[in-house]
């Protein structure tokens, strides 16, 4: 029987546009340009804008699937029986938006029926709209030049990940939530693996026609340890690097082997001295130093933030246009660059949703703000003629806007090592893994924690403790940077659901980085 609230018509619909959208993206061998049955919709929506009178338009088809498979075990309440909870949720979502240019001002239309006559009328709506928005626009909208592309893109990867047997997978994080329960003093395990893809087609009235298939993969083990008697309780946790790739990358994770170590780091955790405060100098790992990138230089750099025009979700930023260019951020050696090409970073991608090819670009040059991440209506605003290629929406139904691309810090002189870092320190914290955190409005006044965090006295690291953050300001803290890794320890971790707008839209980006010192940053006892 079919549920009540859905009837014959929508499920026999919802299967025809599961069909339709399998042979729109579909993907032969060598395919180098779109399929051609996407290139006839999005001519049908450019034709119709011409009609419309529109000065621009663009058309997004998109497809989306996420699946997400969990294992938890914890013991039963009374009875201390191990319990197994293996979740698995598999969804998507299938449509397009519209985005025309009328009398110098913006309109947008969604719709998840992908049909010719769905998309003519969305055209009809979205000029509607930029109408409506024209008659209150301040100037007219520009919009920077962009070449015109006629391709097809993808992550590389060798195995799709949605064509792995649940079953696979499944035993998988069972086995290493298991691993991580065979340490008595563990009290619940978990293990994470998530995928998600992303096939798009973008046209616009330029002339370029675009299909994309993005891949992203993450894992996670997390282990807790409770000690009843004095009624607290610790993490560990283990997260690869999140990436975009296939299946191929999650056996590099070494979810099993890493389960092993972190139950016995979690049970050191729980026992763990608390942090003596005072100022310290820090051995920031990259599984921990992302996200201070992240929050303290990723989305300061962000020029709708430092124009006010993105201010009620997280605020705005005190790197404003004035400081573009001269403002100090940082020591000599800091180095960020803002890049949608890196390898495997989660924001890599062939073409952004202005039709931007990816690129890489300097934010921070020898510790000088240079450039803020920019998309193609925002550029001339601070006199530069071309877009970052950081125009991003997260669903087909969502309006485009601007938002971040991997931002990462430059690696210090090949042979530099984690033991030299250490070995400069007499006193301090090494912080592996991110934690709890928090900052200011204006993205300038901070306090992050982490994960796990170990005592360095006289240039040696100690045993763990705990109860650990730090608190500083964006340009003192990266001020202080004054050694990096080299390249060879370079990683990047990153956010898979960075949040921003409203309503509110959710990107993925990567940070990547090598483990970094700080000098006299301040370190309090959090309880």
């Amino acid at each position: 029987m079919l549920n009540s609230g859905l009837t014959r018509r929508a499920f026999i619909g919802s299967g025809a546009a599961a069909a339709l959208a399998t042979r729109l993206f579909a993907a032969p061998d060598g395919a180098t340009t779109p399929n051609p049955e996407l290139e006839k919709l999005g001519a049908a929506a450019l034709r119709e804008a011409t009609k419309l009178k529109a000065s621009y338009a663009d058309i997004r088809i998109i497809r989306y699937r996420q699946q997400f498979l969990t294992v938890r075990l914890n013991p039963e309440r009374g009875t201390g029986k191990i319990l197994e909870v293996p979740v698995v949720s598999d969804g998507g979502s299938f449509g397009f938006g519209v985005r025309v240019i009328v009398d110098g001002a913006w309109g947008f239309a969604a719709s998840p029926l992908v049909t010719q006559e769905e998309i003519a009328r969305m055209i009809g709506e979205a000029v509607a709209v930029a109408r409506a928005n024209a008659a209150i626009r301040s100037k007219p909208l520009e919009l920077a030049p962009v070449p015109v592309y006629r391709t097809r893109w993808q992550t590389p990867h060798e195995r799709d990940p949605f064509a792995v047997p649940l079953e696979e997978k499944l035993d998988l994080i069972r086995t290493a939530a298991a691993e991580v329960k065979k340490e008595k003093g563990v009290f619940s395990s978990n293990c994470i693996l998530s995928f998600r893809s992303e096939d798009k087609y973008f046209a616009s009235s330029v002339g370029s026609s675009i299909q994309q298939l993005n891949l992203q993969t993450y894992g996670m083990v997390n282990a807790t340890a409770t000690d009843f008697k004095r009624g607290i309780s610790k993490s560990r946790r283990y997260q690869p690097q999140q990436v975009t790739a296939g299946y191929e990358y999650v056996p590099l994770m070494n979810l099993v082997e890493n389960a092993q170590r972190i139950r016995t780091e979690v049970i050191e955790h729980l026992n763990a001295p608390p942090v003596t405060p005072g100022k310290k100098d820090l051995v920031l790992m990259p599984s921990h130093l992302w996200l201070t990138i992240h929050e303290s230089i990723g989305h300061s750099t962000e020029l709708d933030r430092a124009l006010g025009y993105e201010a009620n979700f997280a605020g705005t930023s005190f790197l404003t246009t004035d400081k573009m260019g001269s403002l100090r951020v940082g020591s000599d050696l800091m180095n960020i660059w803002g890049d949608r090409t890196t390898d495997r970073g989660l924001a890599t991608t062939g073409y952004d949703d202005d039709g931007v090819k990816a690129t890489k670009f300097p934010i921070i040059e020898k510790g000088i703000f240079k450039h803020y991440q920019t998309i193609r209506d925002q550029a001339h605003l601070i006199g530069e003629h071309e877009s970052r290629g950081c125009c991003y929406a997260d669903n087909w139904a969502s309006v485009p806007f601007q938002r971040m691309p991997n931002v990462w810090l430059e690696p210090g002189k090949s042979g530099t090592n984690l033991e030299d870092l250490i070995s400069g320190v007499e006193d301090g914290i090494l912080i592996d893994g991110d934690g709890s955190f928090s900052i200011d409005q204006q993205r300038y006044n901070f306090q992050f924690g982490g994960d796990a965090f170990w005592e360095i006295k006289h240039g040696k690291k100690q045993g763990m403790v705990s109860r650990v953050a730090y608190q500083s300001r964006t340009t003192d803290f990266w001020q202080s940077l004054d050694q990096i890794a080299g390249p060879s320890y370079w990683q990047q971790w990153g956010a898979p659901n960075d949040g921003k707008g409203e309503p509110e839209q959710i990107n993925s980006v990567s940070h990547g980085c090598s483990p970094a010192r700080f000098r006299q940053v301040n370190v309090i006892q959090t309880d």
